[in-house]
């Protein structure tokens, strides 16, 4: 019998793998029925979100986030979460500020994009306050959620091969035995919890997408318990009528919370553009203790629910000019407006 052999295993420790069959196990005692999931996030955070889980966010830097679920994980002071941060940018920072999160294993994790780096989550990493447990790339995190959502140990790929990012990863590289080549494995990856805004989904938890779904589809199915936040509840008839847009099927879900704005900050396309003037703020606030406790008692202790947070980043007019610029930006494509964002739309 042909021994498989190892040619270099990474240095990170594994976070978010189990084995296979426990996890279907695991899984099979889901239930499947069709049911109306529909439920208060306050709710499906204290239900579904426990201390020291493994937890990914679905969305993509500051597109599609869901902030509100955020929020209120914060609030509810849950702690030593370990996150899949893949390419998590303003709600890493966030989750981080708030003290849920001890570990992470990172891709892009601790930036803003075009905005700059993170003061934030860096000074927490650098303090010892936060652990990078490994690294990966981009593509090796949605690999990890694909080999999780196959029901497989691993997803073989050339990602990562001959770098330093797979030094640092959970990874291993093993002979290929068809080419005697070398070939990465990466591990797969069932988190506790995933939390995933969508533009639209019905009482079922089927979720209707538009444009692109980034790694949604396998986050979804890897995850051991799923909650969705939504902008709006549809009909089942529409989900339907439209099946080949209905990325999530509610027999994925355990909870769905309508949350209009739930994404706020972060851009929702076709919805509404990002509040360049709201992550402005964070950015100004975040890098000291002070600043944190300022913005966290402003934002999250001292509002009741989402609500009363939009109402604080300019209600509803604000809401309605983040959907003006996000609808003409469809149209026109004019990229000038970013950098009047920050100065116009009536914040109070």
């Amino acid at each position: 019998m042909q021994k498989v052999k190892i040619l270099a295993e990474g240095e990170g420790e594994l976070v978010g793998w189990h084995d296979p069959d426990e996890n279907r196990a695991w899984m099979k005692q889901k239930s499947r029925a069709i049911k109306d999931k529909q439920t208060t996030l306050t709710e499906a955070v204290d239900k579904y979100v426990n201390d020291g889980d493994v937890i990914a966010m679905g969305g993509f830097g500051h597109v599609r986030v869901s902030m509100a679920a955020i929020f209120e994980m914060i609030r509810q002071k849950k702690r030593n979460l370990t996150m899949l941060g893949k390419t998590g940018c303003h709600d890493i920072d966030v989750m981080i500020g708030g003290g849920i999160i001890s570990k992470v294993e990172v891709a892009y994790s601790f930036g803003h994009e075009m905005r700059g780096l993170s003061k934030c989550g860096r000074q927490a990493v650098q303090s010892g306050k936060v652990k990078v447990t490994s690294e990966i790339s981009n593509a090796g995190h949605q690999w990890r959620f694909l080999g999780g959502m196959m029901g497989v140990p691993f997803i073989p790929t050339r990602t990562m091969l001959g770098s330093d990012t797979f030094r640092k990863s959970s990874a291993k590289v093993i002979e290929d035995p068809w080419t005697k080549k070398p070939i990465c494995l990466v591990p797969s990856a069932n988190p506790d919890i995933v939390i995933i805004h969508v533009p639209r989904c019905d009482k079922f938890g089927n979720c209707l997408y538009d444009g692109y779904i980034v790694e949604d589809f396998e986050l979804a199915r890897s995850a051991r318990r799923l909650i969705i936040t939504t902008e709006e509840i549809i009909d089942n008839e529409v989900i339907r009528q439209n099946p080949e847009r209905t990325v999530i099927p509610g027999f994925f879900v355990d909870a769905v919370v309508q949350v209009k704005y739930g994404a706020h900050p972060s851009n929702l396309p076709g919805y509404y553009y990002s509040d360049e003037e709201a992550i402005s703020e964070w950015l100004d606030l975040s890098p000291t203790e002070e600043g944190l406790t300022q913005w966290f008692d402003k934002y999250v202790y001292g509002v009741k629910n989402f609500e009363e947070y939009l109402e604080l980043n300019g209600g509803i007019e604000r809401m309605k000019f983040l959907e003006e610029v996000e609808h003409y930006r469809a149209e026109v494509k004019a990229p000038w407006l970013d950098r009047k964002l920050g100065k116009t739309g009536g914040k109070k």
